[in-house]
């Protein structure tokens, strides 16, 4: 009995060393960072992600905060409900993420009013730094004659401040809420918009969603090695500036996330791609999306 005990307890906190070490990744913080912002060691934070740490719920608590991740989530895995969002689980839990996404977009089209048009002619992009997302989003607001928007920017206008500061000093709890406020006002003030968002935004489901549910998302996307040299050549290491393991964190982050980045209406691919090459596709697959009576001004 006391080995079956301790065979769960293992199998237990493997699972959980998986869960913040995914809900970190996710995030694009390093173990250094979720360090720095939690208060617990690098050295403990590696054993826990590894399955080899016991955590006290005092502990885990700081760690769920530092990543703006509801305790529970890290301790159970799941979501609690109740009926009759419960006798849904079971049935979710076997879909796919594909699956998944159709079963949300269709339950957001049963409920939307009708003729409401939640997305317009607005374009988001997606995915990490280095991709493209500034330089074709230019290109492309000035060819619908839409304004493009960096949400980053934003969201600094409104704290008054830059990123880095925000994430310094009051952590990625508020960058979540001052990113999820902002998005939310890009969206009520523009029908029309090439909006540039952070990598990161896929870490904040419901930030996710709603950006996904008021515009069409196109994930831009590179190898990890153009990632890291066109982020390189642009003089931007966040977060990897002083990471001897920049190129597996990168990878890391991309793994976590792609899943999410996927649910984007639409992938560009950039990789080997010269700047015109990579507008004209893009360019295509807007007029795809939107139909060519939309996509130009």
């Amino acid at each position: 009995m006391k080995n079956e005990e301790d065979t769960a307890l293992v199998e237990y906190l493997t699972r959980l060393g998986e869960r913040v070490r995914a809900e970190r990744a996710k995030r694009g913080m390093t173990r250094r960072i979720l360090a720095r912002d939690s208060g617990v060691s690098e050295r403990y934070l590696a054993q826990l992600e590894g399955g080899t740490g016991n955590p006290s719920i005092a502990l885990l608590r700081q760690v769920s905060m530092a990543m703006d991740v509801p305790l529970a989530a890290l301790v159970a895995g799941e979501a609690e409900a109740t009926e009759p969002v419960a006798s849904l689980i079971p049935l979710l839990e076997r879909a796919s993420a594909e699956e998944l996404d159709a079963i949300r977009r269709a339950a957001l089209k049963i409920m939307r009013p009708a003729g409401e048009d939640m997305k317009a002619r607005r374009i988001s992009l997606i995915g990490l730094r280095g991709g493209g997302k500034s330089t074709l989003g230019r290109m492309l607001a000035e060819e619908m004659g839409v304004p493009f928007v960096e949400l980053n920017r934003v969201i600094e206008q409104e704290y008054g401040g830059s990123i880095g500061e925000i994430l310094a000093l009051n952590g990625q709890p508020a960058f979540r809420r001052y990113e999820r406020r902002c998005l939310e006002a890009v969206i009520r003030d523009h029908e029309g918009v090439v909006l540039s968002t952070a990598g990161g935004i896929v870490s904040e489901p419901s930030t996710f969603a709603y950006l996904l549910d008021h515009s069409h998302a196109v994930w831009v996307q590179a190898t990890p090695e153009e990632h890291m040299s066109r982020v390189v050549a642009q003089g931007d290491l966040r977060p990897m500036a002083q990471n001897r393991e920049a190129m597996d964190d990168l990878k890391a982050i991309l793994a976590a996330r792609e899943a999410d980045y996927r649910r984007a209406d639409a992938v560009l691919d950039t990789s080997g791609k010269a700047v015109e090459e990579s507008r004209k596709d893009l360019s295509s697959l807007v007029r795809e999306i939107l139909g060519s009576e939309k996509a130009l001004a």
